[in-house]
């Protein structure tokens, strides 16, 4: 991490443009990449060390972050392709070199990865303070999360003209913190599921202090679309931690420990997708199309399982075997729902019928084929 900023107001000029750029593309960001293979011939994961070149990250007694975090990452690299023959591994960096933030996320989007793992080292002002942690995309819920999120963002601030390229976001701004509570990460329970499994594996396998799986306002996480995690290894503010997370055997229990949870992770997923159809009695026989005539007007609710910038042929074996699957273009991209409802709660039930082949499907309102804002549907039928 780099040096804390304090809070301030931000008088940022872009920061309005920003929040309605967000407003006006918030579908789009909600959405996932492809559907998915039925179950993956190859898991393609991006392994992110964090900082590197004139980023130190954060700075111990006699370390930095940087320096800690490409052989851990390469460690995790090499344990992952040694053990599992249906992973391809891609890193954001290998050498000492410096990675603009938003270009980290971009290689794994350009290589349609199927997971982003992040690794860093964190950083406190009370010298005591210790354990592991790993981050997922989401509102921070409390100040604390606020300043860690703003530590890691605050890279940008190394990179030429981002201002502009990062639509006037202001790492060292509260205020421009506000996006992400706009914000639904596609993945976000496939996130926290992988999280999970890292702070189950630093916990049970090498004895590491558990700090829980948290939430905040990370950039790298919040332009990547596939699920993704950012996970802290240590403090290197702390003289014992900083001198495992050196050590060859630290690295390499932590290395192990990372490994072990995207192995889990990846026998879950890979079971669950090659479940069959279980479906059939719930969703009719005949699809209903959305530019049905006879539904002009109304309001529908349907549960979307993927979105691509790509047209997806519509049959089942693109979708996991789900049948009644709808195309809805929204923003620059397709949406791919399954279902079709006049009852809100209908769909509810469905996207829970559907959750172990789709686990981050959600429940979106339409009308005359268009995405609405789902509150504004639910609002207008309470009035009725």
């Amino acid at each position: 991490m780099d040096t804390c900023y304090k809070n301030g107001k931000q008088t940022s000029k872009y920061i309005n443009r920003f929040f309605l750029a967000v407003i006006a593309f918030l579908p789009v960001f909600l959405s996932s990449s492809v559907a998915d293979r039925p179950v993956r011939e190859k898991w393609v994961i991006v392994i992110d060390p964090g900082h590197g070149g004139r980023d130190p990250g954060a700075i111990g007694s006699h370390s930095y972050e940087k320096n800690v975090t490409l052989p851990v990452a390469l460690k995790t690299g090499e344990y992952l392709e040694h053990n599992l023959k249906n992973v391809k591994i891609i890193y954001t960096r290998t050498t000492d070199e410096f990675v603009e933030l938003a270009e980290r996320a971009q290689i794994a989007n350009r290589n349609k990865a199927d997971l982003f793992i992040s690794i860093h080292a964190n950083s406190h002002p009370q010298k005591s303070t210790y354990g592991s942690e790993t981050w997922v995309m989401g509102h921070h819920k409390d100040q604390q999360n606020l300043e860690v999120a703003m530590k890691e963002n605050s890279v940008i601030l190394l990179e030429k003209d981002y201002s502009t390229r990062y639509e006037g976001f202001d790492p060292k701004s509260p205020e421009s913190y506000i996006m992400f509570t706009l914000m639904q990460s596609a993945y976000s329970e496939q996130s926290i599921d992988l999280a999970s499994k890292i702070q189950l594996q630093y916990k049970n396998q090498i004895g590491r202090y558990d700090r829980g799986v948290k939430q905040a306002g990370f950039w790298v996480l919040y332009m990547t679309t596939m699920p993704s995690v950012l996970t802290e290894i240590g403090f290197i503010s702390n003289e014992a931690e900083e001198k495992y997370i050196n050590s060859k055997q630290g690295q390499e229990n932590i290395a192990q420990s990372i490994y072990r949870a995207v192995s889990d992770y990846i026998a879950d997923i890979d079971r669950k997708s090659a479940m069959p159809s279980i479906l059939t009695d719930t969703v009719p026989e005949k699809p209903v199309s959305l530019n049905d005539s006879s539904l002009k007007g109304k309001t529908l609710y349907t549960v979307q399982v993927a979105a691509s910038v790509k047209k997806i042929v519509m049959k089942p074996e693109n979708f996991r075997n789900l049948s009644s699957i709808s195309e809805i273009m929204s923003g620059n991209r397709y949406r791919y729902t399954s279902g079709i409802f006049e009852i809100y709660d209908s769909a509810v039930v469905y996207r829970k019928k559907i959750e172990s082949i789709y686990p981050d499907a959600f429940v979106v309102s339409v009308r005359n084929s268009k995405i609405v804002p789902l509150q504004e549907a639910l609002d207008r039928r309470r009035k009725k």
